[in-house]
């Protein structure tokens, strides 16, 4: 039996009665003085202000209720009961078991716990220097072999925690590389001592082209200086897969393997052992504490009614504004310079999991589903697309995230750690620049929300800003690995249970699989190892085929003067 498309619901019909009338958000500030107490609440390490969403009462009472007649309470039981959600590959989604707390890990799953104790056991063996390489130094660095899921994931949370990192950690230097052109690795390579620097080969099933392409480079460079390939393997590279049988076969030891699981998600991986760089850059705690968080937003987003779940309520103002507002484009927009990479890693988390167009039964879908996502960390976006949100032609709905404490005198030693902030002066202008980052935010989330309203109204039209561009505010008290995990979680939660009303699979990804394939066609084609008999391209393709294998056989030839 099929499950009815979203627009089939009395809920949605009702919501999209009420989308022709709804005030401005003006308006809406006008006729509720207590509006924004009353839509406000909070989740473990924060809170969401969702009053500047374009949603009255009226909105809200049906949103409510399409959350029960889509029985999405059905679908969070499902998920953390480990049914299956994912049923075009027929498995579950367990990625939530990751996060539990030890002591039920060790009764309950014990081979989470036993992959997670291993891994403390190799991140231990590197800071304590006794892990070394193959000419008996210690290790300096350490190298992140990763696309997508192994790559966004601990490489946002490293760069977000970096002053969290315990004393044994910081020595040891964490750097990434994920394209496959070789471009990042080229410019590690040519700076990282080969006796000193160990990989990380994370890949779930231990065969994408683009990771094992860096793997293959890496392990080159290795045997220039290493004329023994078994010490060099042992020594240099960490295996992190789903797939033991494929680490075999290119050369991972046994003792080097760190296992995950099928019904891990890559988007969803990094509370597993593809965390490994994340434990080894801030130290094992850390990322324990970060596991901790996750967990108590997994609680909050099971047990809270849904007007009162942060996760479920992000999502309900989501289906509202692509729905029934037909606002297609989402910008994310840290006031933290620490969440650089918290952008592009939610366009991976949301995109890649919602960006679909058949339900899980194989329906086509008649409505929108997942939003273009962007964003910048705010201070810089406002330098360069905050035009385009103000005075633009095209809505867009915002997520603007700020820590509220930074630098204080309450987080000083956190500060100290990371050199920083050592005497009062210092911190005074520090947290006078926090301050100041904060006076940005929530100006520019008024501005969007009231425009000329939230100053003087003006006749001047290069002067003049509409408003009416709906955000919510997620307010953490601090950033800190606890608030991360819980900010990373409510993130996956709000796709899930957006997923949940638009009837789509979060947890599959064949849209990113035929380019692939398509890439394996063409490459002997371009490297003129294979004949193209038989290949039909596109006149377009075929062209610049063409056109790249002349340049590649000319070469490069001065131009004369």
């Amino acid at each position: 039996m099929t499950t009815p498309l979203l627009t089939g619901h009395p809920a949605f019909k009702f919501l999209a009665g009420l989308a022709p009338g709804m005030p401005t958000l003006t308006d809406l500030f006008q006729q509720n003085p207590k509006r924004a107490e009353q839509m406000h609440i909070a989740a473990p390490a924060m809170t969401l202000d969702f009053s500047k969403q374009r949603v009255d009462a009226y909105v809200l009472s049906g949103l409510d209720q399409l959350f029960e007649q889509l029985k999405l309470s059905r679908a969070i039981d499902a998920l953390f009961s480990g049914k299956e959600v994912n049923r075009s590959e027929g498995r579950a989604a367990l990625h939530t078991r990751l996060r539990l707390p030890v002591e039920q890990l060790d009764r309950d799953f014990p081979e989470v716990s036993h992959q997670l104790r291993r891994m403390e056991n190799l991140v231990g063996k590197v800071h304590d220097g006794v892990w070394r390489g193959f000419s008996g130094k210690r290790i300096t660095d350490v190298v992140n072999l990763g696309v997508g899921g192994s790559d966004l994931g601990p490489l946002m949370v490293t760069q977000a925690l970096k002053e969290y990192a315990l004393p044994e950690a910081r020595a040891l230097r964490v750097h990434f590389a994920s394209t496959i052109d070789g471009s990042q690795l080229f410019d590690l390579l040519d700076h990282l001592n080969p006796e000193t620097t160990l990989f990380l080969v994370a890949s779930k099933s231990f065969t994408t082209i683009d990771t094992l392409s860096n793997a293959d480079t890496a392990r080159a460079w290795l045997e220039r200086v290493c004329p023994d390939p078994s010490l060099m393997l042992r020594c240099h590279f960490i295996g992190i897969s789903a797939s033991v049988d494929k680490m075999d076969q290119w050369g991972i030891p046994e003792d080097n393997q760190l296992l995950f699981w099928p019904w891990v998600g890559g988007r969803f991986s990094l509370w597993s052992t593809v965390g490994c760089a994340i434990a080894l850059d801030l130290g094992m705690p850390v990322f324990r504490e970060l596991l901790a968080g996750a967990h108590e937003m997994d609680e909050h987003f099971r047990t809270a009614p849904p007007l009162e779940n942060v996760p479920v309520m992000m999502a309900l103002l989501g289906i509202w504004n692509v729905n029934v507002q037909d606002i297609r484009a989402h910008a994310i927009l840290p006031y933290d310079g620490r969440l650089k990479y918290f952008p592009p890693y939610l366009e991976q988390l949301e995109m890649e999991s919602n960006g679909k167009s058949v339900t899980q039964d194989g329906v086509p879908i008649d409505y929108a589903t997942c939003p273009v996502l962007w964003g910048e960390v705010g201070a810089n976006a406002q330098h360069a697309f905050y035009q385009l949100l103000h005075q633009g032609t095209q809505p867009v709905a915002s997520d603007f995230i700020l820590a509220a404490n930074r630098y204080d005198t309450a987080g000083a030693d956190d500060v100290s750690r990371s050199g920083m902030a050592k005497n009062r002066k210092h911190r005074e202008a520090l947290v006078a620049q926090h301050e100041l980052n904060i006076a940005n935010c929530l100006a520019q989330s008024r501005v969007l929300a009231l425009g000329n309203d939230a100053v003087d109204p003006t006749d001047n039209p290069f002067r003049f800003y509409p408003g009416n561009q709906p955000s919510s505010t997620l307010l953490l008290e601090r950033l800190d690995a606890f608030s991360l995990g819980a900010l990373i979680a409510c993130y996956e939660h709000k796709v899930f249970t957006q997923a949940g009303i638009w009837g789509v699979n979060p947890f599959d990804q064949w849209g990113v699989e035929l380019g692939k394939q398509v890439a394996l066609q063409l490459q002997p084609l371009l490297n003129q190892t294979a004949s193209d008999d038989g290949v039909a391209l596109d006149s377009s393709t075929r062209l610049l085929a063409d056109k790249i294998a002349g340049f590649r056989q000319e070469g490069y030839q001065d131009k004369p003067d």
